[in-house]
């Protein structure tokens, strides 16, 4: 549709259903418009408002149309859809037009080859499934169409292509079966197309669980018409697949189909079917197992066999026979049954059941006999022959031995006595032939047949030998030791014998090749040996043997001779002293100090005298002492064997008393002792100090050393014309008897400072409260020296404040590094936390003090309080205004904020309802006011604070509305068009209906414009009088109400904020005369 008008204006299009108001059409806001299908049935409204080139508009005019009617039903672009194949359901479609499609008609027709004639095969249905009727014919789809009051349209078709005939087609193909080893497995499956019968079935195995290739497979049987397949042990762990190939009817093959086991192939648990053992049960027999596995691949199967008492008894392991399947029988198993375990196992470790095979009968012991018997030795007069057999037949007993003596014309007879397994040849034996006789004897007493070894021999005279040989006398140091000796082999010659000393080393030293020997010192604690080599008649020697006797042990232990040399002080004293009895130990002596020379007739009884003698020493030496200084020394010596034997002991005495060494001091140095104070110190040396001299030094930087007047002891306290100067001490030594040693000068000391100044104490001034100002105050000790230092030798005063963290273990500072001065203000940061200061005190010499130091408690938060407290905004009603402030006082909470407004001139405050908020959208009703906020900080605890405002210039109004606000007031009189919502209930485009709002300086009228139907009516009408005025809508700027009296009201609607504002400044303007302020004045309009 289109409307035709010759000036440019605002156009509109809305729908009208025939019960309903009118609609606007969303975007139809040209002069053309194209009806659609919600347009039928409906009758459209098109608004136009005339509006000239200086934008003022005219009265709207309305043109309306018939109701729209539906076209008439028609389809287009019919087609089917689907493949032309037996089988397939194929698809009609069609674009319909005209209106709300009703009972459209399908129909499906079939094609006759031979006539050319169309046959229904389907009607009603967009969807048809082709079958083998169709097969080599075309289909035709037929789309009648029709609207929703079953009005038809012209009907349209479309031809398919050829039906062709589907392929065999296989359907619900499954593996039917337990996929375990051993069982039997068989496809099932629909077969469309072909015939099952003929279908050809083949098996593979793959490890893939999804199907790649045939490559991937192994078969493992044939293609092949049986659709049963019986698992077997090789597909244990891997996936079955059944290939399956279709056949037509005319044997024509088509795709294969694969289907893969859901699992892998289970093998059957691990079992034996059977279990023997074969053998005989006798010692010495071998007994073999054997079994039957079955259940998959087997892994390594454990055996055992058992050996056990009685039949229901506990078996004992055959431990030399765990893992084999043979078990030889010894002597051990005999009377004892015998039974073989086996414990299936699968190669992947399961374990199947334990089967065991038990033996009827119990194990057999063999006959007794020696399987061999010979003699061990050299047939040699003083030899020791042995009869070695092996014996076989269950446990031995008691077998019988006889040694056999054979003459040289072979006459045996048994050697009396020689009943033993070993014979020692005697002299009796020469020129004869041995040999033993063993009869086998089961532990049971079960005899076997006697063998007699074979005869060695015969016999000939053994070596000269030494049978024995032994030692007499008393193995002690000053003794007389010999020897007895028993010979043997022949007739005894010129034997030899020598004795030896066996030193420490190993080493052998020769003493003598008498028949005796005496003992001397150099014997004791070794060995004597005596070496004695038999030497038969003819020369021939035998072996050598030797006898070797104990430790000799020493004499009892004498001191000789103890005498002591001249004693010096400080000078080691050795006495000299001779020893007798073995070979000395740790003897004992005690050196002893006595003013007074004892005679030697008193140092019998030593030990008595405790008021005279003093013990100095218990060592072999004494190095004199001062304190043994012109006394005498006596030495107590108890002489010791090395084996802690002791015998009488001796005195000494000196000759003359110790003498003293001539005075010398060593190591003279200064000690400071703190607070100005040094000590001398030395070691003096030579005797009893006297009255030794002391003398103090002072050296200046030049090192020039500066006699210090009076200073003569061996304390000095430092003064203020020492510091950064060095002391040095003069020590002159004087022994007690007035002999002056020489004069030592110390070391310089270290420069000499005043004491370091001391900080006692450190607390703070101030609240431990956030915003507050602490002071740290440190206090020096009252003591004269500190209160010296700080007044004479302060410098400067350093300050470091640190905040505490806390961890899972302690709380640690961290540094505030700029916080370097005894102040410090707390901050919003610092709550909770502890704050740490630490001072450091620098001397005029550049030394720190030790670093002293005071914590707070936790700080806490301050009261709640706003500072620099501000709106912002440009000035103008349309403007947001926002306020600002500086917060302290802990975590903010939910402040609270309040705007209000307030007339210039008036102390009054003005709330503004539900403006609670930090920003603040001004509108018409704050014009000439100002806007103030009130500002309550609220602490997160909920502690309030004092309420802090702010204000802004009285809010002017915006320069675009001023400028049509002027404008209209000077005309005096205007119309503006506004809506109104007839239906409050339901809001909503629909019920807008428009109004014409004339104001003039007199009267304010609202109209409701007339139509082709009916006239302008005259809704409210009224003057400025109170109580007249004009509310605004703070949740809509489009809205206002005009207020006549109680009775008359209206809500009125315009497109923009910018025409409601200017609509109520100009009423406003107008009902002046009723308002205490004029806004005119505030408009800057002039009456």
């Amino acid at each position: 549709m289109v409307w035709r008008h010759t000036r440019k204006g605002v156009a509109s299009w809305l729908r009208r259903r025939w019960n309903g108001s009118p609609v606007v059409v969303v975007g139809a806001e040209d002069e053309d418009y194209l009806l659609t299908a919600d347009d039928i049935d409906s009758s459209l409204v098109f608004m136009y408002t005339p509006v000239t080139e200086e934008g003022t508009k005219g009265e709207p005019q309305y043109a309306m149309t018939d109701f729209v009617k539906a076209a008439p039903p028609s389809v287009s672009n019919v087609r089917i859809l689907g493949d032309a194949v037996e089988g397939n359901t194929i698809k009609g479609i069609g674009e319909y037009f005209g209106g709300k499609e009703g009972p459209s008609k399908f129909k499906w027709m079939r094609e006759d080859k031979e006539t050319g004639n169309f046959v229904v095969v389907s009607s009603g249905a967009s969807e048809y499934t082709l079958t083998k009727n169709d097969i080599g014919h075309r289909l035709a789809f037929v789309y009648i169409p029709a609207n929703f009051e079953g009005q038809e349209g012209k009907s349209v078709s479309v031809m398919s292509e050829i039906v062709k005939k589907a392929p065999p087609k296989v359907t619900n193909l499954m593996i039917v079966g337990d996929v375990r080893e051993g069982s039997k497995l068989t496809v099932s499956c629909t077969v469309v197309g072909g015939t099952e019968g003929s279908c050809r079935v083949q098996w593979f195995k793959t490890s893939y669980s999804m199907f790649e290739n045939e490559n991937s497979m192994e078969a493992i049987s044939s293609s092949k018409l049986a659709k049963t397949f019986r698992v077997p042990l090789a597909a244990v762990g891997y996936y079955i697949v059944v290939k399956f190939t279709p056949v037509a009817s005319d044997g024509e093959t088509v795709n294969q189909l694969y289907l893969i086991s859901d699992k892998v192939v289970d093998s059957l648990p691990p079992s034996l079917n059977f279990l023997s053992v074969s053998g005989d049960y006798c010692e010495g027999e071998m007994l073999t197992a054997t079994y039957g596995y079955i259940g998959g691949q087997e892994g390594r199967s454990l055996y055992n066999w058992y050996l056990h008492d009685t039949e229901g008894a506990a078996g004992v392991l055959i431990a030399k026979a765990c893992g084999l399947l043979q078990c030889l029988i010894t002597k051990d198993y005999i009377g004892k049954l015998i039974s073989f375990e086996c414990t299936p196992v699968r190669d992947d470790g399961i374990v199947g059941e334990l089967r065991t095979f038990l033996a009827a009968v119990q194990v057999r012991s063999g006959s007794p006999r020696l399987l061999y018997l010979k003699i061990i030795g050299d047939g040699v007069e003083g030899t020791t022959l042995h009869a070695e057999k092996k014996y076989w037949g269950g446990e031995e007993g008691n077998s019988v031995y006889q040694w056999l003596q054979i003459s040289p014309i072979g006459t045996v007879s048994e050697i009396k006595g020689a009943t033993h397994a070993s014979y020692e040849v005697s002299s009796n034996d020469i020129g004869f032939l041995v040999s033993v006789s063993c009869e086998p004897i089961r532990s049971d007493g079960t005899h076997g047949p006697t063998v007699i070894s074979e005869h060695i021999g015969p016999i000939i005279p053994g070596p000269p030998c030494c049978q024995s040989l032994e030692l007499f006398g008393s193995m002690t140091e000053g003794c007389r030791i010999s020897f007895a000796v028993s010979y043997s082999g022949g007739e005894k010659g010129c034997c030899v014998h020598e004795w030896f000393r066996l030193m420490e080393n190993g080493r052998k030293e020769k003493l003598s090749c008498d028949d005796f020997l005496d003992l001397t010192l150099e014997d004791v604690g070794r060995f004597i040996e005596l070496a004695y080599t038999p030497v038969r008649k003819d020369g021939l020697r035998g072996s050598r043997k030797s006898v070797i006797s104990t430790a000799i042990s020493a004499a009892n232990p004498k001191g000789i001779e103890l005498v002591i040399p001249d004693c010096r002080q400080d000078m080691e004293v050795v006495p000299q002293k001779s020893y007798y009895g073995g070979k000395e130990g740790n003897g004992e002596y005690v050196w002893y100090r006595t003013r007074v020379r004892p005679y030697e007739a008193d140092l019998v009884e030593i030990s008595s005298f405790s008021k005279d003698f003093f013990i100095v020493g218990k060592n072999v030496s004494y190095t004199p002492t001062i304190e043994d200084v012109d006394s005498y020394l006596v030495l107590r010596w108890v002489p010791t064997r090395d084996d802690g034997h002791q015998g009488s002991y001796v005195v000494a005495v000196s000759t003359n008393p110790v003498m003293a060494e001539h005075p010398i001091v060593a190591n003279v140095r200064i000690k400071d002792m703190g607070t100005g104070t040094f000590v001398g110190e030395g070691l003096y040396y030579g005797g009893y100090e006297g009255s030794s001299m002391y003398s103090w030094y002072r050296q200046t930087t030049e090192g020039t050393n500066l006699l210090i007047p009076g200073a003569t002891s061996i304390n000095y306290k430092a003064t203020d014309h020492d510091y950064n100067c060095r002391l040095v001490l003069g020590y002159t030594p004087v022994r007690s008897d007035s002999i002056v040693g020489e004069l030592v000068m110390s070391e310089a000391s270290n420069i000499v400072l005043p004491a370091l100044p001391i900080v006692e104490m450190l607390y703070f001034n101030g609240k431990e409260i956030e915003g507050e100002t602490i002071t740290a105050v440190e206090v020096p000790p009252q003591t004269e020296d500190q209160q010296h230092v700080w007044r004479n030798y302060k410098k400067e005063i350093k300050y470091q404040w640190f905040y505490s963290t806390r961890t899972e273990e302690k709380i640690c500072f961290e540094l505030l590094p700029l916080q370097q001065s005894c102040s410090y203000r707390v901050r919003y940061e610092d709550i909770g936390c502890c704050l740490k200061c630490e001072c450091v005190v620098i001397d005029v010499f550049g030394r720190s003090s030790e670093i002293a130091s005071a914590v707070t408690s936790p700080i806490l938060p301050g009261m709640p309080r706003i500072a620099k407290l501000e709106i912002e905004g440009r000035g103008f009603h349309t403007n947001l205004y926002a306020v600002r402030g500086t917060y302290n006082g802990g975590k903010e909470g939910k402040s609270k904020i309040q705007w209000l407004r307030s007339m210039v001139g008036s102390p009054d405050l003005i709330s503004i309802p539900g403006e609670i908020g930090r920003m603040y959208e001004a509108n018409v009703d704050d014009v000439g006011y100002r806007l103030v906020a009130v500002y309550t900080p609220i602490r997160e605890d909920g502690v309030e604070g004092e309420p802090a405002s702010a204000s802004t210039d009285p809010i002017a109004v915006e320069p675009d509305v001023l400028r049509e606000v002027k404008e209209k007031l000077e005309i005096g009189s205007v119309k503006f068009e506004a809506l109104i919502d007839k239906d409050k209930k339901v809001p909503g485009a629909g019920n807008l209906e428009r109004r014409i709002l004339e104001v003039n300086r007199k009267r304010i009228k609202v109209v409701k414009p007339g139509s082709k139907t009916s006239f302008p009516a005259t809704e409210i009408r009224g003057t400025y009088a109170p109580p007249f005025h004009v509310e605004l809508f703070r949740n809509d700027q489009h809205r206002f109400k005009i207020v006549v009296d109680s009775a008359e009201e209206v809500d009125l609607m315009v497109q923009t904020r910018h025409m409601r504002d200017v609509i109520v400044l100009v009423i406003r303007g107008l009902a002046q005369r009723y308002n205490s302020t004029s806004l005119n004045s505030l408009l800057k309009v002039e009456n």
